[in-house]
């Protein structure tokens, strides 16, 4: 396993970023750095692709979250500022996929998806199976790069997993639970009280909605799809788990560390490059950053 350190968000509380040098433990104590290039030269050399063309990217959110959260975070004007196409938000209409207006052929392209969040990680895989079809009509002879954040890294890994032959080259995941987090089954105990009878009186129906997907991000068990899918032959295709830093500022209060690097998943033992960004569990510039060098680097091999 390979680690490398990026700077996230900037603030009165949050410590300067640092790249670091890679290990198979913990980043070592290392550089206090503010500098982007060093991050550019860090990722050229621990991240060994070999040949991949990295020409279209989609997004893929995570729970209650939509395309909106890759815009405001600031994730897709780091894309475009380092020369990406937006090739919009595809959403779900009474007929399935409603694709962009003028659906975009340029390569270096990324979209964006709408998915129903709420619902069980296979349903959510379905939806993400629908509009990959049609992203892959339109660029059939491109690169595919899955980004996902939070469960929609599960997502993205569990398409991947169901269509080893689709053409995809590349999976980020950004604070992705992979081996589950507790914070799902505190969701779901309350979903078996009395208050789940009183959620949708006052706002909160999304509890007794999301009580399929809460049992699928609870700590794997071997009743569990995590368990299933972290045990599943994986496609030889590039991985890389964007961690959050656990000695950041309050740092990532819904997801584990140890369960948001890929290297943890047995199928993918030593396979997944780990780059950390100090950051909270949502997305933020950081992640713009960090993942414009890993498709450059990409592009480039």
């Amino acid at each position: 396993m390979q680690e490398l350190s990026v700077g996230g968000r900037s603030g009165a509380h949050r410590p300067e970023g640092r790249i670091v040098a890679a290990s198979p433990g913990r980043p070592l104590r290392g550089w206090r750095a503010g500098w982007l290039a060093l991050a550019v030269a860090a990722v050229s050399a621990f991240l060994p692709l070999g040949r991949v063309a990295a020409e279209v990217v989609v997004l893929v959110p995570g729970y209650l979250s939509g395309p909106q959260d890759w815009r405001v975070s600031g994730v897709t004007g780091a894309l475009s500022r380092s020369g990406w196409r937006d090739g919009g938000d595809l959403t779900w209409g009474p007929r399935g996929p409603t694709p962009p207006p003028e659906p975009a052929a340029a390569p270096r392209t990324f979209y964006t998806v709408a998915l129903p969040t709420e619902a069980a990680l296979a349903v959510q895989a379905q939806v993400l199976t629908a509009y990959l079809g049609h992203v892959r009509s339109w660029h059939p002879n491109e690169g595919l790069v899955l980004v996902g954040h939070s469960a929609g890294g599960l997502v993205a890994r569990l398409y991947l997993v169901q269509n080893p032959q689709a053409g995809v080259t590349g999976l980020v995941t950004i604070a992705t639970p992979h081996l589950g987090t507790d914070t799902a089954e505190i969701g779901s105990l309350i979903g078996q009280t009395p208050l789940a009878w009183f959620a949708p009186m006052v706002g909160a129906g999304t509890l007794n909605r999301s009580q399929a997907l809460y049992r699928d991000l609870s700590r794997e068990n071997p009743q569990g799809i995590l368990f299933w899918l972290n045990r599943q032959p994986h496609p030889a295709v590039h991985y890389v788990s964007v961690v959050r830093s656990d000695d950041s500022f309050l740092g990532d209060m819904v997801v584990p560390t140890g369960s948001q690097d890929m290297n943890q998943v047995p199928a993918l033992r030593g396979r997944s490059l780990r780059v950390d960004v100090r950051d909270g569990h949502g997305l933020g510039a950081g992640d713009g950053r960090a993942l414009v060098e890993i498709l450059e680097r990409m592009r480039r091999s």
